[in-house]
């Protein structure tokens, strides 16, 4: 789908054209993004890949308004940027969970709507159906310092839904995590994804992680970051994947496909099998 062909339709992340530059001083500049474009429908999960310093990062900025792009635009829901992080149309959750740890649980996740003026007793029924949402229910009034890692991203998640946006923005929330917690909160996302119908753009370095969670993983290249290639999962519904998938070949297939686009070279078996289950035979 074009980007045209997508504002005429509606999307959730429209980005036309888009570089950005970064002045580093003394006149020196690094090109970050070149020529990006990309279409994110509502309702889609979509993953971004590639080397470190690729712009994954700083694209998904881009999209949450938190930087300005040098040249083209990015709309959201048919508005630009800013104006969609005014509205508060997306929610965002980042490697570290940066939870506040004077505040309970349920205040942390009550935050967002305490700064937009939402009543108390509005905001804890908010917290409640979260914390529901995340099975963290029993942990509301606990500190972020007693619960583990992968229970506060559950919280980060769960406070990034707490205005019902339509659309997460995600950079590596489960890179800190053991592999088992990572696998289990790419379970989580999937039935989180399923049940709010949220759009998803996720930023990961991980091969498996992408093609498990994805309808689409698009391919940077090595700085200045560019769309390489755009693979789709063909894989069922993204919000219907359980553990089964990752031991079936088609599973297998894509992360093989995935690294080949990456990397430019065909993936051998051994490889292959070693990506999927997280492993870096290179």
């Amino acid at each position: 789908m074009t980007p045209s062909h997508a504002a005429e339709g509606g999307s959730a992340v429209l980005v036309e054209g888009v570089s950005k530059v970064f002045s580093t001083g003394r006149r020196q500049q690094v090109v970050a993004l070149t020529d990006i474009d990309l279409v994110v429908s509502p309702g889609e999960f979509v993953s971004l890949i590639g080397p470190s310093g690729c712009g994954k990062s700083t694209l998904l900025r881009l999209i949450a308004d938190l930087d300005q792009p040098t040249t083209g635009a990015v709309s959201v829901f048919g508005k630009t940027a800013r104006q969609a992080r005014i509205d508060q149309d997306y929610g965002i959750a980042f490697q570290q969970a940066g939870l506040l740890p004077w505040r309970s649980i349920s205040e942390n996740i009550e935050l967002p709507l305490e700064l937009h003026g939402v009543g108390r007793r509005a905001r804890r029924e908010r917290s409640a159906e979260l914390l529901d949402l995340v099975g963290l229910t029993d942990f509301a009034d606990r500190y972020p310092e007693q619960l583990s890692g992968g229970m506060q991203q559950r919280v980060a998640i769960a406070r990034s839904l707490a205005e019902s946006p339509e659309l997460l923005l995600m950079d590596e929330p489960f890179g800190a995590l053991d592999e088992m917690t990572r696998e289990r909160m790419q379970n989580e996302l999937v039935r989180i994804c399923r049940e709010t119908a949220a759009a998803v753009v996720f930023v990961t370095h991980s091969i498996p992680e992408a093609v498990f969670l994805s309808d689409r993983v698009v391919v940077m290249s090595p700085r200045p970051g560019r769309i390489r290639d755009v693979l789709d999962v063909s894989l069922g519904s993204a919000g219907e994947r359980d553990d089964g998938l990752r031991e079936a070949a088609g599973f297998f297939a894509t992360v093989s496909a995935v690294r080949e686009a990456l990397h430019g070279t065909p993936a051998s078996a051994e490889e292959t099998a070693g990506a999927a289950r997280g492993v870096d035979n290179r």
